[in-house]
Order: structure tokens, then sequence, then C-alpha cells
């Protein structure tokens, strides 16, 4: 492993007075799962660790009916698969946790941190974008607030500028009659990336789709809302031609890549089936105004 200077801010103005010295040669260090395995295969080379796990104040994950759900930086996911408010409220996030790596990576690692590597085939992508979350920042000039869907760049880059750190996710309270899905495509059934992610966050009013969040995850260079397969669903009856016709649109909107992991027509193909099955699920959640999962059964698409 390539050496490095070690820090440990005890506030967030001292973590960005450091980045900032340091000027593009340091990382910071939250969970840690993703850096220092990038660090010791020599895929990342920092100069200087920055970690943030003194500083008091970001652990936090809260909730309430006016401002939603408050996921701090240092919130592992491991928190977040067993909130009994993100099970009830926030189903597709809590399928997204529980199936990213292990629970021993789950314990560790933090939304903040999957959310800030920027990897197209990120699980809590998708269902936070799809439940129309905001990124809060801090850095030199102040605090700062950016939709979700509008912080990444292309694979691994975000809109974080020098300095700043994402201190924390704000989810908005669901409506009544809201369904949330999110499924996952993999070669296996757990501690695998997604070769295909569709997350659904649908409400009803009565059987019109009075609105509908639909994202992919890697078949992009970033998390993608399928704005067409949505505009066909939005403010019309519900009925299985147009759930058909949506998942068509969201297949031809999407643009994979061929890789180790499927092919570009197999993950298009897999768009269309995915997005057909969580726009059904979603619709039945809402339906009964509860989670569509069975929180002890395993959901992994096969």
């Amino acid at each position: 492993m390539r050496p490095f200077d070690y820090f440990e801010p005890a506030t967030l103005p001292e973590a960005v007075s450091l980045l900032e010295r340091f000027d593009g040669r340091a990382s910071i260090l939250a969970g840690g799962t993703d850096l220092l395995v990038e660090i010791k295969e020599r895929i990342r080379l920092p100069d200087h660790v920055i970690n943030i796990k003194k500083v008091p104040g970001l652990d936090y994950l809260s909730y309430d009916p006016v401002d939603g759900l408050k996921i701090g930086s240092l919130a592992t996911l491991h928190e977040v698969e067993t909130s009994p408010v993100v099970i009830e409220k926030y189903a597709g996030l809590y399928q997204a946790a529980r199936e990213l790596g292990s629970i021993q990576v789950r314990n560790r690692a933090t939304v903040a941190g999957n959310i800030c590597r920027a990897s197209p085939s990120a699980d809590t992508l998708p269902p936070l974008i799809a439940d129309n979350a905001t990124i809060h920042t801090f850095g030199p000039d102040g605090e700062r607030s950016i939709p979700m869907e509008k912080f990444f760049t292309g694979p691994g880059k975000t809109v974080l500028l020098d300095g700043e750190i994402l201190t924390r996710i704000n989810v908005p309270s669901p409506p009544p009659n809201t369904g949330k899905v999110y499924l996952k495509l993999g070669r296996r059934a757990a501690m695998e990336l997604a070769t295909v992610g569709v997350a659904v966050t649908l409400t009803l009013d009565g059987n019109e789709c009075r609105s509908v969040r639909i994202v992919l995850g890697a078949v992009a260079p970033t998390p993608m809302r399928a704005t067409d397969a949505e505009d066909i669903l939005i403010g019309k009856a519900i009925s299985e031609n147009a759930i058909e016709e949506a998942s068509q649109a969201a297949k031809d909107q999407c643009r994979p890549i061929s890789d180790v992991r499927g092919s570009a027509d197999y993950r298009r193909e897999m768009v269309r089936v995915l997005t057909g099955r969580a726009l059904r699920m979603s619709i039945e959640a809402a339906n009964e105004g509860n989670s569509p999962f069975d929180i002890s059964t395993d959901q992994t698409v096969d």
C-alpha cells in the first residue's frame, strides 16, 4: 500500500479546510469499503486521507411527516435496511440497501459513500432519485442543496466542488397511495453488482396515475430517468397496455453498454421486463397502502 498522511478532523469546517489545503490530493474516509480497497489495489493513490467519522452530528437517520427522511453522511446501509420507517415508507431504498454487498460491508458502508462513488450500477441511486431526494453539502462557500438526479455527471463523477463534503440526503415524505419498488438483476442473488436496476415511485388517484418516477441503473453513464415511459403513464388510467407501452419506452430510452455482466441488447430487454414488473408491483403497493415486500423473503430478480 502506498503511504499517505492521515487526519481526523473534529469539525466540518476543519475537514473542509484540509480538503482546500491539499487541493485535490486528499480523499474522504467515511465507511471506507470502497476507498481502502482502491488504495490497496492502487486504483486510487491519495497523498492524504481525511477520516470524518469523528465529526459530530453526521451519523443520524431521522424522519418526520413534514421534512421526510434525513440520512446523515455517516449513517450506514445497515441502519437504513433495519429502519422501520424506511421499510414502511421507502420500500425501494430498503430493498436497495439490503441487496448491496454483504452484511459485513453494509455494517461499514454509508449511503453517502455509495452516492459519492457515483458508480452507474450503485444500488441506492435509482430509488433515491425515484423518491426525488436532495443532496446537501458543506464547503468553502457554505451549504448547498442539489437535486439528486442532477448530482452525477459520469461514471465516478459528480458535481461536488473542490473542498465540498456531502453532509446529508433528504427524501420527501411520500403522499398517500404511493408504491415504491427497486428491482435488481445480477448474475447471482447476493454480493453482486447490478446488471440492470429499476426503481419506480408511483402515486395513484383512484385508477389514475397521478405521478410516477422511473429510474434505471447500470444502463447509462449515470442513473437515468425514463421520462418517455413516465409521460405515457402520468395523468392516465392504469391499464396493462399502458404498462407495456411504458416498459417498451424505457427500453428504447436506455443507453447500455456491453461488458462482462451482460450485452447491451440483453440489458435493454431486461429494462423492459423489470420496468413492467416494477410498475405492477408499485401499483399493487399503492393500492394496498403498504410495502410490496415480505421482508423475510429475498426479492432479488434472477
